[in-house]
Parts: C-alpha cells; structure tokens; sequence
C-alpha cells in the first residue's frame, strides 16, 4: 500500500484518488478551495459533456496537441471505460449530437457527486500547496501554505491549468512542476470567446442564435465548419460554436482570421431568395427593416439594414432585385473580423502546460524527479470541444494511479 498525495480535487485529482482507493492506497488530497470539482459544473454549460462516444483512433484525431503521448493511457482507459465507470457509479448517461456524453439528468452535479463517492475514503485537506519537498531527486511530500509538512511516496500534480480562475483553477501546478526542474510550455487560452473589432457585434450583445453555421477562415481557407449555437457579445462572439471554432485558431499575428455565419443554412441562395421575396410582398408598405421581422431577430435587424446599405425609409415593394440578391448573400455570409480569442479567465481550457517530453506516457511520472506525477489539464495536451478534454483528465489521471 502506497502513500499518496494529489494536489487538486478537481477532475483528474478526484478520478485518480478514486482509482487509487480502489488499488488500495492510501490517499490525501490537498484541496485550496472549499469545494471540490468545482470545474465540473461549468463544463457542457452546466449539464457536464462526460467523454466523447467514440472509438481510440477517432479520439485522438480530435487531440490538438501532443495527442501521441495519449496514446497508451487511452487505450488504457478509453471512452468505453469512461462510461461505464460512471453508470457503475449511478449515474446514467446518454449520447447526444456529435457523440457529446451527457447524464441523463442534464445536471453536472451528478457527475461531482459521483466522482466524491468514487474517492470516498481518501482524505482531503483544505490547503494549497506551497513547495514540493524534494530529496535525492525524488520528491517525498509538500509544504502547504499554511506551513505543514505532508509526506507521501507519490506526489500527483492535477491542479488544472489558468483558466476560469474563478473555480479554483491559479496556476500553481506550473510553479510546483518548475521547482522540480520541468519546462512549461507557455499557456494560452483554448475553447474560448473571439473577440473582434467589429462594432456590429455590440450592437447586437446579447443575441442567442440557433441552428446557425458558422464557417472559421484562416486567410481564404475554411478550418472549421459547424451547425449549432452561438452569442454576439459586447467584445465579439462566444457560445459553443465560437468556443469549438477558437481550438482551431493557431499563429494568431500571421493570418488573417474571420468568422463568416450562415443565418439561414437550411436554406440555399434561392431559396431564401424566393423566402425574401414573398415576404416583402406581404410586408410591402413596411420600410426595409420592418420587411425583416419574420426572417430575422429584432436585435440584428437594424444591424442587418446598415450593412446592406439600403435606405431604412425605402418600402419593401421598392427593393430591387439587386438589393435583394445582396440581403441574401449578407444572410448567408455575415462576416465578423476576429482581431484576437478572449482571455484566459474565460477560457474553458488552458493550452500549453507542463512539457510531455519530460513525462513518461504510460506512468504520467516525471522524466527528471522520482516520486511526481501529472494528469489533465496542467499537462501540455489538448482536444477540441465535444468531451474530449475531461477524457484526457479521466485517462491520465487512471494512468498514474495504475502506476503507484
């Protein structure tokens, strides 16, 4: 029986001391927020995306970086084992668009609460950790912030990454790693909002559209292409197509970067022309934004007719053809310029992180320092949106409780 200490009861902290427990370990997990996997309730918005439902190869297609150091603990602790470890835990689960993994419930909670039951037994202590206790190259324990000293044979850092700080998520597991002598890669925010210098963004602040398309352009290429839901804010755009499309976004200052959303993508350029058609017949007395009241939101419609560069007095029965064939090009290709993504404290993910080539794939145990471990986020990999991240949490926290 090993001595274990995790600092970090979020995701991968909570699995690892679980499956630690269930290896028969003894285990103590340094907490510094008063509510473990706090994280958790945020992800899905609110409902918890559990994996992805899908195979090992598919998986890592969608890893964005590094994703050949998953290699072994995903094949390890797949998707599959995901899933049923979690309905063995209570908790069943169902598989929605894009093979996204949810409780049935809709409720993140659940999740949490199946995750504490998984580790019950270990013991958890309200403290951050300040210094990893290091001897002969190996480390033997912490020094919390309060000035206690706890030993362990294992020592697994799963603090998470920089992101939504406001869960708990500081940093911290960078600073320990780096005293053991690891490289961090520099972080930047993943999943996230884009931000544009568009003004027609804030003018529409606020507005939820659904079964949109939006299309992200690196210069004149597509990188992205997806149907779903997305949010103009005061700063640019964000909702989930935004955060899938952000994970894309690479060499920021190189290229050019632009949104281009479809507002109608169930309909094709001539059918929405013969849609318009009819409704300015049925609208003609009404000015040019009057016209739009049954095609588009009413916080995009005086946006829509400053764009189109009619003039708003100008009856529906007078827009010309011409005018016509430019509103649906406008409602097929509504461009916002993205200048930058949003900031790391809104971010769902943390790209970079502590360097995998100084890690062991199959153990998650350090390269350089006897005795330390990583899992999830603090470690340099990353996936597009869809479950895949917190698989990461869940297969590289698995890993290293294997290994102790």
């Amino acid at each position: 029986m090993a001595e274990v200490l995790i600092i970090g009861a979020g995701a991968a902290g909570l699995m690892a001391a679980g499956a630690a427990r269930q290896f028969g370990h003894k285990v103590t997990i340094l907490e510094h927020t008063e509510k473990p996997g706090q994280k958790l309730l945020i992800t899905g918005k609110g409902r918890c995306n559990v994996t992805n439902n899908c195979d090992e190869t598919t998986f890592l297609q969608n890893v964005r970086t590094n994703p050949r150091f998953l290699y072994s603990a995903l094949y390890s602790f797949s998707p599959a084992k995901a899933m049923e470890l979690f309905e063995d835990l209570g908790v069943p689960l169902k598989t929605e668009r894009g093979r996204r993994v949810f409780p049935v419930s809709d409720r993140a909670e659940d999740i949490r609460q199946a995750l504490l039951r998984y580790a019950e037994g270990a013991r958890i202590v309200y403290d951050g950790a300040e210094t990893l206790l290091i001897e002969q190259e190996r480390v033997v324990g912490v020094q919390t912030k309060s000035g206690k000293q706890l030993y362990a044979d294992a020592v697994l850092i799963a603090t998470g990454g920089v992101s939504y700080p406001v869960t708990g998520s500081t940093g911290d597991g960078y600073k320990l790693a780096k005293q053991a002598g690891h490289k961090i890669v520099p972080t930047v925010p993943s999943l996230c909002s884009l931000v544009s210098n568009d003004p027609s963004c804030a003018k529409m602040m606020g507005l939820s559209l659904k079964n949109v398309t939006l299309t992200l352009y690196r210069d004149k290429k597509a990188v992205f292409s997806e149907l779903g839901e997305m949010l103009f804010t005061h700063f640019g755009i964000s909702g989930p197509l935004t955060l899938m499309a952000s994970s894309y976004i690479k060499d920021m200052q190189k290229h050019q970067w632009r949104a281009v959303i479809d507002l109608k993508p169930a309909l094709d350029e001539e059918q929405l022309y013969k849609r318009i058609t009819n409704d300015f017949a049925l609208l003609a007395g009404k000015s040019a934004q009057g016209a739009l009241v049954k095609l588009l939101p009413a916080s995009m419609q005086p946006v829509m007719v400053e764009r189109w560069g009619v003039d708003p007095a100008t009856r529906a029965n007078q827009i010309t053809k011409e005018q016509k064939r430019a509103l649906v090009h406008l409602i097929k290709h509504w461009e916002v310029p993205i200048t930058k993504r949003g900031d790391l404290a809104h971010a769902v993910i943390t790209a970079g992180g502590v360097d995998v080539k100084q890690v062991d794939p199959k153990t998650m145990g350090s390269k350089l320092c006897a005795g330390l471990y990583f899992a999830g986020e603090v470690l340099d990999v990353d996936a597009y949106t869809g479950g895949y991240n917190l698989q990461i949490a869940w297969c590289t926290a698995q890993a290293a409780a294997r290994s102790w």
